[in-house]
């Protein structure tokens, strides 16, 4: 059983102040794994300082500098990429073909903010005044359990291409990846102070990180109503939010699709890391011209996406990362029922044979309306809702009847009009026949889904401050 017993502060491996230990557990097997000792406010607090110490002078880094150290963090995580597969399948119990891309995507998303470093240009002129975006300060960095590294990675990586300094707070449930990503930033020799990351709960630590004046700027990714409290926490310092938030994203099925081959993307947009995405597609919107027809094409499709061992290839959906993600699953399945909506395929339960792991059985329902709790609230797991609409216009309406507004999808036999049906949905990304990721596209969430965007430019900026300057004669 590992005991991960230090934190990283200052470029160096340290005893945290806080002496609560996390049980860590394998979530296919509910067995514990290991331990991880938790940070506290005052270890916040130390973290802090020294991102503070360290800004002046690596604000004043040259773009070339800065280049170098991401690449040296690439190569860093790149040389780990086995050894984080195999903490990604067994803490987080991700299928092994989606925590292979998981792995490799925690070193690809630095070489992303390193490609959008050397393009950017910190200064151009503004009529009489020369424009130079300048580094905001400290970043607070607050990253969730269902893509660990890959988050910590990401958001670490441009907010140093920006100029910045971070402290950072994972999930306390991810440890072990954690523990992997702190070495390989230690091998990447940062200057002292530039990256901090602390384990810890979200109400101690993420809280003290949240408040703390020295820090200006979080950036947060997970659910809404901890996103709605960091906004509140950080108003009396004014600080300069990035929230990707919620979602409960609508997949419309137009009345044009091929069945047979959209069913595929519909199901995968639904289950997408085993439903604990934000971006899943868990609204699927069907013409009820062919309401039958489409529920018996994801019947088929669901049989053919098997939850189970995240070790077997053939396994398509993994366990919930917990025994309270998993209860919450059970708890949204029996409201759809209570609610009226019809189980067509799964329910409650673990899948047949299987007694042991968090495991859901894959669950659809029909005969739903676009006002039950199941088409309203984030779920987090693999339990998607059909909704018929009578036309295209019914449908963008269902569509966007929602707090949220994060990511959609768009499934056509005629991608123009699937394009212009795009361009009436409110929803900060909106994927047409595919679920391609495009890392240059911004990303981030109307409505309750967020505020600001992530990727390339448009979240480097999230980073800067535009600074004027305007010089006269006398």
């Amino acid at each position: 059983m590992q005991r991960i017993e230090h934190i990283y502060i200052n470029g160096a491996f340290v005893t945290p102040h806080g002496s609560e230990w996390f049980d860590l557990f394998n979530p296919a097997t509910e067995e514990v794994i290991g331990q991880v000792r938790l940070g506290d406010a005052d270890d916040a607090r130390r973290a802090i300082a020294a991102a503070k110490a360290a800004f002046p002078a690596f604000s004043r880094t040259s773009r070339e500098q800065r280049l170098a150290m991401l690449q040296r963090m690439q190569a860093a995580m790149a040389a780990r990429e086995d050894e984080l597969f195999d903490a990604i399948v067994t803490e987080y119990g991700a299928p092994v073909s989606r925590a292979r891309w998981m792995a490799a995507y925690s070193h690809q998303v630095i070489g992303e903010a390193a490609a959008t470093l050397a393009e950017y240009a910190f200064e151009h002129s503004a009529g009489s005044a020369r424009v130079v975006m300048k580094p905001l300060g400290v970043a607070g960095l607050i990253t969730p359990w269902n893509s660990d590294a890959g988050f910590i990675c990401g958001k670490l990586a441009i907010a140093m291409a920006a100029g910045c300094t971070a402290v950072i707070k994972p999930s306390e449930m991810s440890a072990l990846q954690t523990q992997i990503v702190m070495e390989a930033l230690h091998e990447a020799d940062l200057p002292p102070g530039v990256a901090n990351i602390v384990n810890g709960r979200g109400d101690v630590v993420g809280a003290q990180i949240s408040a703390h004046p020295d820090v200006a700027k979080i950036s947060f990714t997970g659910s809404t109503a901890v996103g709605r409290a960091i906004l509140r926490s950080g108003a009396d310092t004014l600080k300069r939010v990035t929230l990707e938030l919620g979602g409960k994203s609508p997949t419309i099925v137009l009345d044009d699709a091929d069945l047979a081959t959209v069913m595929p993307l519909v199901v995968s947009a639904g289950f997408m890391n085993s439903g604990q995405a934000c971006i899943a597609g868990t609204r699927i919107l069907v013409p009820a011209s062919r309401l039958a027809e489409c529920e018996a094409a994801i019947v088929e499709q669901v049989r053919a996406t098997p939850s189970g061992n995240p070790r077997d290839p053939a396994t398509a959906i993994g366990p919930m990362v917990s025994a309270r993600q998993w209860q919450r699953v059970q708890g949204y399945i029996r409201r759809g029922i209570e609610e009226g909506a019809r189980v067509l395929i799964g329910g409650e339960g673990r899948p047949d044979g299987i007694t042991r792991g968090w495991l859901v059985k894959p669950t659809v329902f029909t005969d739903a309306r676009n006002d039950m709790t199941i088409a309203r609230e984030e779920i987090f797991g693999p339990v998607l809702t059909i909704i018929p609409y009578r036309d295209e216009a019914e449908a963008i309406a269902i569509a966007n009847d929602t707090s949220y507004g994060l990511h959609a999808y768009v499934l056509t036999g005629d991608s123009a009009r699937g394009a212009r049906v795009a361009a009436q949905i409110e929803a900060g990304r909106v994927l047409v026949n595919t679920l391609t990721h495009e890392p240059k596209a911004p990303f981030g969430g109307f409505k309750q889904s967020g505020i600001g965007r992530e990727n390339s430019h448009y979240g480097l900026e999230a980073y800067l401050e535009p600074q004027a300057i305007v010089v006269g004669q006398l």
